[in-house]
């Protein structure tokens, strides 16, 4: 049996990624002080990092295979490898991914455990409309 985490730790987030964690040992965020103005600032970028419809459809793919080359990351979504790499830029910039290269290949993989917390998040925002917002 696990034992009860505490109110004040107590996380939303579900377990995936490189470490499989995922916002460890943070308040939840009813309990957190209020947003500063530079971190809503950091906020906001990464959600507009995050607005494109490619970039998501990577990070699901990657999330869902495990790590994936360029090559069959723009197979799985239908796009040229240059078009995926630069989108693969971006998110790298933020933390979420890592690479390793092996011969002449690239496997890129998520290893943020946030990350598929979040896009399931977003998914049953999207799901659960009609259900009164019933989120896990």
């Amino acid at each position: 049996m696990k034992p009860k985490q505490s109110r004040s730790t107590k996380t939303r987030c579900g377990e995936v990624g490189g470490d499989g964690s995922c916002c460890t040992s943070r308040p939840i965020l009813a309990e957190r002080p209020l947003l500063s103005f530079v971190e809503a600032v950091k906020v906001m970028a990464l959600f507009k990092i995050l607005a494109n419809d490619t970039r998501i459809r990577l990070l699901h793919h990657l999330i869902r295979a495990g790590e994936s080359t360029v090559t069959d990351l723009g197979r799985a979504i239908g796009m040229k490898p240059q078009a995926v790499s630069n989108q693969l830029v971006r998110l790298s910039d933020t933390g979420m991914l890592a690479f390793r290269r092996e011969g002449n290949n690239i496997f890129y993989r998520v290893t943020n455990g946030c990350v598929a917390p979040l896009l399931d998040l977003a998914l049953c925002l999207m799901e659960d409309e009609s259900a009164n917002g019933r989120c896990p």
